[in-house]
């Protein structure tokens, strides 16, 4: 149990974050990935100042187009308009996973701009690492005039809605004019600048042996980096901390620890990937043994974008899926009193074949983490990540709280038991297989760190 000492330490991590004031009426959530794509081109039609997009990728394909297309647009219309595209360095040249690197991303970019010699739409890579194993860019919210849209989605069909299947995350516009100059200010100080940043939509861009030196220097100047913003607003109004990190002892790790000790009678996360790090597991148990309510809702396993049918050839990212589950049912086996009073409440998304991406937070109907990262190892230790914490006191955004809230569960089950949840032993042929091979070896646990 926590000492009262250690939770007032939790709690003045908390109030001695420094917080920009933010009216109710300027934020507003969004509750289909179909709106998040409508408001998202009509902002970048309507932008007067500036655009940014920071994303892991902007995919060629019929969502993507609309978005570069919408983009170059806009800079017809409006020359004097400033556009920054950020995506992933290594992401961008590679094709799908298992697909060979032909027609990339990055080669879209370059004939867009060929197809544009005029507009200068500028389509940055930014390699986080040498290999995109060990890292890639994850930081999240399109900056457009003084509105930050933020949500854990990248830009493709499925999570833009734009056929028939979607990939349902969180979706949020915040404006606040020095919350997006503190975003923008990273990406200008930070990104820009750094010799490992280099333009995708150029054919002459190096190749990764050539800025191996400077991207180990770029990753280790990551790790000191922070938004850099004075804060005014009090700890009793409604206020935003913008928060950025790399590695383990970042600022945004440090927040989401205190954040999740500091509950007072309910916790509730969200997770795609059930992969807590173990920091996470342990503010879960304590805060369960001091007799308060977690609530996690998490993907189920076919609901997760690297599931692969039954009926489709099998690929061992396929297994993925299967490993978060085994993950899931041990934790709940381990807590399964705790089930049985209804202090934890798992619930399980599924939503005939579409797929759940939804990441953050919600502490005691006070505290609210906007953020695209997956509350796993590979966010923790890897990539660059960053999110927005919302503190509402006076119980302003309440109701749109509770209805994002409302919309997450309404395709959930909740898990009763650990027993509901398949074993092993009744997992496909080739998925048992593959999973006793990589427990001999132990390099599921390798596995578990970077994916």
């Amino acid at each position: 149990m926590l000492s009262k000492f250690k939770r007032s330490k939790h709690q003045q991590h908390l109030a001695q974050l420094p917080k920009l004031p933010q009216t109710a009426a300027n934020i507003r959530t969004l509750y289909a990935p179909s709106d998040f794509r409508t408001t998202l081109l009509e902002s970048i039609a309507n932008a007067k100042t500036r655009i940014y997009l920071v994303t892991l990728y902007l995919e060629h394909d019929d969502a993507g187009r609309d978005i570069l297309n919408a983009l170059y647009q806009a800079k017809q219309q409006r020359p004097e308009l400033e556009i920054c595209v950020l995506v992933d360095w290594h992401r961008a040249q590679r094709g799908r996973i298992g697909a060979a690197a032909t027609n990339t991303n990055a080669d879209w970019y370059c004939a867009m701009a060929a197809q544009h010699p005029q507009v200068l739409v500028p389509i940055y890579g930014v390699p986080v690492n040498t290999r995109e194993a060990l890292g890639v860019l994850h930081l999240k919210g399109f900056v457009i005039d003084d509105t930050v849209i933020y949500s854990g989605a990248s830009i493709n069909d499925v999570y833009l809605h734009q056929h028939d299947k979607y990939r349902y995350d969180r979706y949020q516009l915040v404006t606040n004019e020095v919350l997006a100059n503190t975003l923008t200010g990273y990406i200008t100080q930070h990104l820009l600048t750094a010799g490992a940043v280099q333009r995708l939509d150029r054919n002459d861009r190096p190749k990764n042996l050539e800025i191996k030196n400077e991207t180990r220097l770029f990753r280790f100047a990551l790790r000191r980096a922070n938004y850099q913003f004075h804060g005014k607003a009090s700890n009793n109004e409604l206020a935003v901390t913008p928060l950025v990190g790399l590695g383990k002892q970042s600022l945004l790790n440090k927040t989401i620890h205190h954040l999740m000790a500091c509950a007072d009678q309910k916790l509730t996360l969200c997770t795609p990937y059930f992969n807590l790090p173990t920091p996470l597991v342990r503010n879960i148990i304590h805060l369960l043994r001091q007799g308060k309510q977690v609530e996690i809702i998490v993907g189920d396993k076919t609901a997760n974008d690297f599931y692969i049918p039954e009926d489709q050839p099998f690929k061992i990212i396929g297994a993925l899926p299967y490993l978060y589950e085994i993950n899931l049912r041990r934790f709940l086996n381990r807590l399964q009193r705790y089930v049985d009073t209804g202090q934890l409440i798992v619930r399980l998304w599924k939503d005939e074949d579409n797929s759940y991406h939804l990441k953050g937070m919600w502490v005691d109907d006070t505290w609210q983490l906007i953020t695209g990262n997956n509350l796993n190892p590979r966010a923790w230790r890897l990539d660059l990540e960053n999110a927005i914490l919302i503190h509402d006191p006076k119980q302003e955004i309440r109701e749109q709280r509770h209805k994002e809230l409302e919309m997450i569960r309404t395709h959930t089950i909740v898990v009763n038991s650990y027993l509901e949840l398949q074993s092993i032993q009744q997992y496909p042929v080739k998925v048992h297989k593959l999973i006793r091979r990589l427990r001999r070896i132990r390099i599921d646990r390798l596995i578990s760190r970077i994916l």
